[in-house]
């Protein structure tokens, strides 16, 4: 169903169920696209990293080039391609928490394809070398490797996540900013709500859900963190 004859919530006060509406919109977008985004790029980023091939360098410096894409022109993209001439227009995608998932998808994913990569070509060859001298396949070998480097994944998963939730432009570009007329967001996640209460001066809701997106950073740090120090003891 279109969504455009929903009217959005314009001057709405600071209310609980708006900051908890516009919160899970933000987790679930984000996390669907990072989870999504983790499930392409590891796999990527294990192959480039393994195999030689020609053109190698070419790919590494499209990933890396990737990380930096200006996200207005992703949301751009994504907006094309989800509209009624786009490939995807017959889904119905426009202004949809969906659209915001491969936006945010398309921007996660040179991240933690990259950053991935990096862990992965870190890992030292003699390692390598002694699971295939134990008679390791290459599977078990890429194992051995992943638990080497899995606090380096860890941290692309983060600097993706990041990425992703931290996102205004693409989001609202492909989202548009929508909240229900009974305060309940629908694609109005914390980047977007946060501009707009700035822009109509309710600066107290605004620096809220700045704390509130501070905190979600800080806690997924100091998860990862957590993780990686058990990992080197």
């Amino acid at each position: 169903m279109a969504v455009e004859a929903l009217p959005p919530i314009v001057g709405l006060p600071f209310e609980s169920n708006y900051i908890r509406s516009i919160v899970r919109v933000s987790l679930s977008v984000s996390l669907t696209a990072v989870v999504l985004s983790t499930l392409v790029s590891l796999p990527v980023a294990l192959a480039v990293g393994f195999t030689e091939f020609r053109g190698k360098g070419l790919v590494t410096a499209v990933i890396n080039t990737g990380m930096g894409f200006p996200s207005v022109v992703v949301g751009l993209v994504v907006l094309f391609a989800v509209s009624n001439e786009g490939p995807l227009g017959a889904l119905d995608l426009v202004f949809t928490p969906q659209a915001m998932v491969i936006s945010q998808f398309v921007l996660a994913t040179p991240v933690i394809t990259g950053v991935s990569l990096a862990a992965v070509t870190g890992v030292e060859g003699s390692i390598r070398d002694a699971a295939y001298a134990m008679g390791g396949t290459r599977l078990d070998v890429a194992l051995v490797v992943i638990k080497e480097a899995r606090f380096g994944i860890a941290t692309a998963v983060l600097a993706g996540f990041g990425r992703a939730i931290s996102e205004v432009g693409s989001v609202l570009i492909v989202g548009g900013n929508i909240a229900y007329a009974d305060g309940t967001a629908y694609t109005r996640n914390i980047t977007t709500a946060i501009t707009l209460e700035a822009r109509q001066g309710r600066y107290e809701t605004a620096m809220f859900l700045g704390a509130i997106l501070v905190a979600i950073v800080l806690l997924v740090n100091a998860v990862v963190g957590r993780l990686g120090g058990g990992g080197r003891r």
